[in-house]
């Protein structure tokens, strides 16, 4: 299972996401550019030790990513999704994109990848924190796949 994060902009949950990746065995993808540096002492502080316990990727950019994933499936969590986190079938090789905390993913994103899902919220609320949403959706697609030990 893959985590990709898109441009994240917040170095304590690039570093909860990695701590998580670690956890529970996925590999986490960056797509650069960050809106920190990795030697930040906020994500250092939050990775600890983490940070050699997992597989980390870092893209250049988001087409050189699709480039080398294209046969992949890539799934968007977005708020602007119709589909409900629960009611999508996960594979095991998911890629499961996560836009940046500032900003989600451009409409040229939205415009190219079919699936799209979202966690579903209190109306009054805008977004979950993108560590939150990785923890949830993650738990479900390991979950779907048997592969939560």
């Amino acid at each position: 299972m893959h985590i990709v994060l898109y441009k994240p902009d917040i170095p304590q949950n690039t570093a909860a996401i990695i701590r998580l990746g670690a956890c529970l065995n996925l590999k986490i993808h960056l797509i650069e550019p960050c809106g920190f540096n990795l030697n930040d002492r906020r994500f250092k502080r939050v990775v600890m030790d983490y940070e050699g316990l997992c597989e980390v990727i870092r893209h250049n950019d988001f087409k050189s990513f699709l480039r080398k994933y294209k046969k992949s499936r890539v799934v968007l969590m977005t708020t602007k999704a119709k589909k409900k986190y629960y009611k999508f079938k996960f594979k095991k090789n998911d890629m499961l994109l996560f836009g940046k905390e500032s900003a989600g993913v451009p409409k040229e994103v939205h415009q190219i990848l079919k699936n799209k899902i979202k966690v579903p919220m209190n109306k009054k609320t805008r977004s979950l924190n993108v560590a939150m949403s990785v923890a949830i959706i993650a738990a479900e697609a390991l979950r779907q796949n048997n592969l939560l030990k």
